[in-house]
């Protein structure tokens, strides 16, 4: 008989253990946190040490300080990687509870894998925040008339940072048309110095930074977005084959170091940092990185200026290419307790406060922020007083499908080194005639 009931309350003891651990399960499934510490993931590209990533860093810290009944786990990874990453855990639907994600064609990507959830709801509770934005800051995040994210800084992606000590050493001028920009490469080539460093092993930045830039000068915008959508022009036109022909030529004379290929980002920032080269083109988010890394006798003497304007080219001169910005994603899945504390880090970072945080990191924003110029970098009021009389068009890797954005990147490492113009151009029609038909 006390063998019976021994085991009976053993039985009895087991199943109040699992009902616990059932209980546990299922209140984190639910996001009830059932007053234990909620846990929330996020991804970012802040793992420099520029001003930007730092300041983003110091946001998360201060919120954990801030918040101790909410444990974030973050996770950084380089830009290319992240995506790469993104795309990889998407096609899993294993998606992070927030990441950091971009606006137009990846947004439009996830939200198609039913990956995201819209956050209108916190927009329309905080209308201050909602309408401080700059006009269609929101457009590159909204689906069918739902908001997936905000930008959480502006993102021009293509100017010319220049060393004018160097410009002056050898009496160049600072070019403002194609031919002087051809010019000013001879010259530099000439006397040894590298005219423009270029990193593009992760093939995306000679595209965004410089290509797209180039494009839209030759072809126009309005050309650009008719043949994304395959409505009236291909990139077999004769315009396009041109813009790929006159960004070929860059590579014939030599304007780029040799093995620009086979060096990174970080690398080609590095070139410049230590006076090899006259001239960097990157996005607005290179500032940051100048004014925390580079040595005083180049950073000193750096200014920055747009892609000169190509003669007889459809686009407007006075125009650099990009995006307003890269926003928070809000992984489809969250609900509950986890989802109020993701919401929580949201606003924190992307919200008033974090905008101006991004400001101060000498970061354009795409926020409704006055500069305080008499505590800023000199170097950043002036790329701040540039960016207010330069209208954005867009980067390429924002509007096509990623599918189609790799063909164009692998496409001008190709040509670069030699490729056909009239090829590459046809590669780049093929993926996106067949991206188009597949939606």
């Amino acid at each position: 008989m006390k063998k019976w009931i021994s085991l009976l309350c053993s039985a009895a003891m087991l199943a109040l253990l699992l009902a616990g651990c059932g209980g546990r399960n299922e209140a984190s499934g639910s996001g009830d946190n059932g007053g234990e510490k909620v846990s929330i993931s996020i991804w970012h590209n802040w793992t420099g040490q520029d001003a930007k990533a730092v300041a983003m860093r110091k946001m998360i810290e201060d919120f954990r300080t801030a918040h101790p009944e909410i444990e974030v786990v973050d996770e950084g990874l380089p830009t290319d990687g992240l995506k790469t990453r993104l795309r990889t855990v998407a096609a899993a639907d294993e998606m992070p509870d927030l990441f950091v994600m971009w606006p137009d064609a990846m947004t439009k990507e996830f939200v198609k894998g039913d990956l995201l959830q819209p956050i209108n709801d916190e927009l329309d509770a905080n209308p201050d925040w909602k309408n401080n934005f700059i006009p269609n800051a929101l457009d590159g995040y909204t689906v069918d008339g739902k908001i997936y994210s905000v930008p959480m800084n502006l993102a021009p992606s293509s100017f010319i940072y220049y060393n004018d000590a160097l410009f002056k050493k050898h009496n160049v001028k600072v070019p403002e048309t194609w031919e002087e920009l051809e010019a000013a490469i001879k010259t530099f080539n000439d006397n040894g110095v590298i005219p423009i460093a270029l990193g593009n092993k992760a093939n995306w930045v000679a595209q965004s930074t410089f290509f797209s830039t180039v494009g839209d000068r030759v072809t126009g915008t309005e050309w650009f977005l008719k043949a994304v959508e395959q409505d009236g022009a291909k990139f077999t036109d004769p315009e396009f084959v041109e813009a790929l022909t006159k960004f070929q030529k860059l590579g014939d004379i030599k304007a780029f170091q040799d093995g620009f290929n086979s060096l990174d980002e970080t690398q080609m920032m590095q070139l410049y940092f230590q006076g090899n080269a006259a001239m960097v083109v990157n996005g607005g988010w290179a500032l940051a990185n100048l004014v925390n890394n580079a040595p005083p006798e180049v950073l000193d003497n750096t200014h920055i200026t747009i892609v000169p304007a190509i003669d007889g080219g459809k686009g407007v001169a006075d125009t650099t290419a990009g995006v307003v910005g890269t926003g928070l994603g809000v992984s489809k899945k969250l609900t509950g307790a986890r989802k109020e504390a993701a919401m929580k880090l949201f606003y924190a970072m992307a919200g008033p406060d974090g905008q101006k945080a991004t400001l101060d990191s000498s970061t354009l924003v795409s926020y409704n922020i006055e500069l305080d110029k008499s505590k800023a970098h000199p170097l950043f009021v002036e790329l701040y007083d540039l960016i207010q009389r330069v209208k954005i068009v867009p980067v390429y890797d924002s509007k096509l499908g990623s599918a189609t954005v790799e063909v164009v990147n692998n496409g001008l490492q190709e040509l670069l080194m030699g490729g056909k113009p009239e090829d590459i151009a046809r590669k780049i029609q093929d993926a996106q005639a067949a991206a188009v038909a597949s939606n």
